[in-house]
């Protein structure tokens, strides 16, 4: 069974997520604040967490890159803002998906459901282990180490992003594929986005970010991995 974990400091909405959750089958727990989802995730296992953007004290983008600093947990922000800044932000920070309230319960469960399974998917899939100009992916231990044998942090997001240049190198892959590589949604997407996500990977395995030899765009349709892949 899996664990979520509700930061949400609105005891309404938090009361509605839990139960509506608990009757899907899945063992829920509540925090009102960032110290209280601190204690819970000390003493338990967690598989995902549920995040208000808005809470009082620490808000949930530092949440958010806190525990993205020290785990690939799941991470769906929740806010009452509809702001593609909050999301690039959110996104930035390691978030794996963002709803914004009033939100369909239905909608919620099948991207927490996404989540899940990929998350499963990613801890307990067969071996998978990629090189490129001295760099070693390894897929089932979610590991990028350097030529110095040194790891390189990825965000969830950007794990996802890499794992479909490695295992389709050459191919141009559009925006809107690799949006729907991250949230498994074909339809919404802000194309700053993904072009986040590329700044991002060029700045942690480019030598020089601003001319590129690994992740090249491709203009008018999107990015191709170039370098070689053994």
């Amino acid at each position: 069974m899996s664990h979520i974990l509700i930061i949400e400091d609105e005891p309404v909405t938090r009361a509605t997520l839990t139960s509506y959750l608990e009757a899907q089958g899945y063992d829920v727990s509540e925090a009102a604040s960032a110290d209280i989802a601190e204690r819970i995730l000390r003493d338990q296992p967690v598989d995902l967490l549920l995040v208000d953007i808005n809470l009082p004290g620490k808000d949930g983008l530092k949440i958010t890159r806190e525990q993205r600093a020290k785990s690939d947990i799941g991470i769906i922000l929740v806010t009452g803002r509809d702001d593609d800044v909050d999301r690039i932000v959110g996104l930035e920070m390691g978030a794996d998906d963002y709803v914004c309230k009033p939100f369909n319960r239905r909608e919620l469960l099948a991207r927490i459901k996404n989540l899940l399974y990929r998350t499963s998917r990613s801890a307990h899939g067969s071996r998978q282990v990629y090189r490129f100009s001295g760099y070693v992916f390894d897929l089932r231990a979610r590991r990028l180490e350097n030529e110095d044998g040194a790891a390189v942090t990825l965000t969830r997001a950007e794990f996802e992003v890499l794992q479909h240049f490695v295992t389709r190198p050459g191919e141009v892959a559009s925006r809107d594929a690799l949006m729907a590589r991250v949230t498994h949604r074909q339809y919404g997407t802000n194309p700053r986005t993904v072009d986040v996500l590329i700044r991002r990977l060029r700045t942690k395995l480019e030598q020089d970010p601003a001319s590129p030899a690994i992740i090249t765009t491709v203009h008018g349709e999107g990015y191709a991995f170039t370098s070689h892949v053994t």
